[in-house]
């Protein structure tokens, strides 16, 4: 048997790594200034993480949820804590998409209503519902395209009408996009969407898969317009790459048995795993350590790197350039040995390092940059005198 072949892969092999540091099988050394598709949050094999997790796997690795799983309740308490959201409960899952599926199918279930309003750009994963509210038809088969999903722009108005309709059960967003290109509704709009949702009966549901866990400098980006969503889905950087997914439900929504279900969601390893991850964060203080970093590590873009717009917060930060990123992406990879990541646009260098990078790491990642960029700016700038 041979692997089904859906991702075009890079030649490289890692089988080592630490904090931002990965080693291939040849012994060459990368920055991770991407960490997995913003996975890798408290930085690679930190030793926390890895003696809560061997701790757990020597007495109990899984077992189902028919049965007490205490650590289940002590990792909704300490995520309440951290997050601010201590009144809220908490359903665990395996991953992003389940993640956003169990928010939709638990909105339409307690509005009794079908339709799903979403945004241009969205990217909220693979499975049915999740993949239907993705704006990319590429990704979407016949069998997901049944759902009844609106896509719209950044417009209160346009989200207005739709919510008259009286159909539609959710409106999800990302606070920032990330695969769109690290594109953020102002603090207004989400506001406004806030209360039209509650004007009109629709959940709000805040997709904070990638833009959570301190990635944006608070423990969620949508935080920063001071609105709290009716279902929060959380994961990627929840488990630092162990996978844990899950979403954070308002007071008012109650649940019932046999509402949501999943074999393998909050089982004792992910859960040790997540419970390091929001120990580290805390004991660390790296939210307040994310937002300095990215306010110095876009500073410093701003002034030197020559691109179009920087966007973001926090450690989320997308560089637009008036050309096409990919030369520079591979380059800094081959040349200067560091992991970068791009986005549905292709003239952005999407940049989601470990939330406690060093200042010097992030030098390091911005003298490749430079050198790379002038090097493409010279190239592309000859061309065109030849045309």
């Amino acid at each position: 048997m041979k692997l089904f072949n859906v991702y075009p892969l890079v030649n490289i092999t890692p089988v080592k790594a630490l904090g931002a540091k990965l080693w291939d099988d040849q012994g060459q050394e990368y920055l991770d200034f991407y960490g997995g598709h913003a996975v890798i949050s408290i930085g690679h094999s930190h030793p926390h993480y890895v003696q809560r997790l061997t701790e757990q796997l020597q007495n109990i690795g899984f077992y189902s949820n028919s049965v007490q799983i205490p650590i289940q309740a002590q990792l909704a308490q300490k995520l309440g804590q951290v997050s601010g959201y201590d009144d809220y409960a908490l359903f665990l899952c395996n991953s992003g998409a389940e993640a956003n599926e169990n928010a939709l199918k638990l909105a339409s279930f307690h509005t009794g209503k079908t339709r799903v309003v979403a945004f241009k750009g969205a990217f909220h994963g693979r499975t049915s519902g999740a993949v239907a509210a993705t704006d990319n038809p590429k990704i979407v088969a016949p069998f997901n395209a049944g759902h009844a999903i609106s896509f719209l722009e950044y417009d209160l108005a346009a989200v207005e009408t739709a919510l008259q309709g009286g159909d539609v059960c959710a409106v999800i967003i990302e606070p920032i996009q990330g695969v769109g290109g690290i594109i953020m509704p102002s603090d207004e709009f989400l506001q406004g969407l806030a209360a039209l949702c509650r004007q009109y009966g629709a959940l709000l549901i805040a997709d904070e898969v990638q833009s959570g866990y301190g990635r944006s400098g608070k423990f969620f980006a949508h935080q920063h317009a001071g609105i709290r969503p009716d279902i929060i889905s959380v994961a990627k950087g929840m488990g630092n790459g162990f996978p844990i997914g899950g979403i954070l439900i308002a007071p008012h929504l109650q649940a019932s048995y046999g509402l949501l279900g999943t074999t393998f969601g909050g089982n004792h390893l992910a859960c040790a795993a997540a419970l390091a991850v929001l120990e580290v964060i805390e004991d660390e203080h790296l939210l307040d350590h994310a937002a300095e970093m990215g306010d110095y590590l876009r500073r410093e873009l701003l002034a030197h790197a020559g691109a179009e717009e920087i966007r973001g917060r926090g450690l989320m930060v997308g560089i637009k350039y008036d050309f096409p990123i990919k030369d520079v992406r591979d380059r800094l990879l081959s040349e200067y040995h560091i992991f970068v990541g791009n986005a549905s646009d292709p003239t952005v260098l999407r940049l989601l390092p470990p939330l406690n990078i060093s200042k010097v790491e992030v030098d390091q990642f911005l003298q490749a940059l430079y050198a790379l960029t002038e090097k493409s700016v010279e190239i592309i700038q000859q061309a065109s005198a030849l045309d």
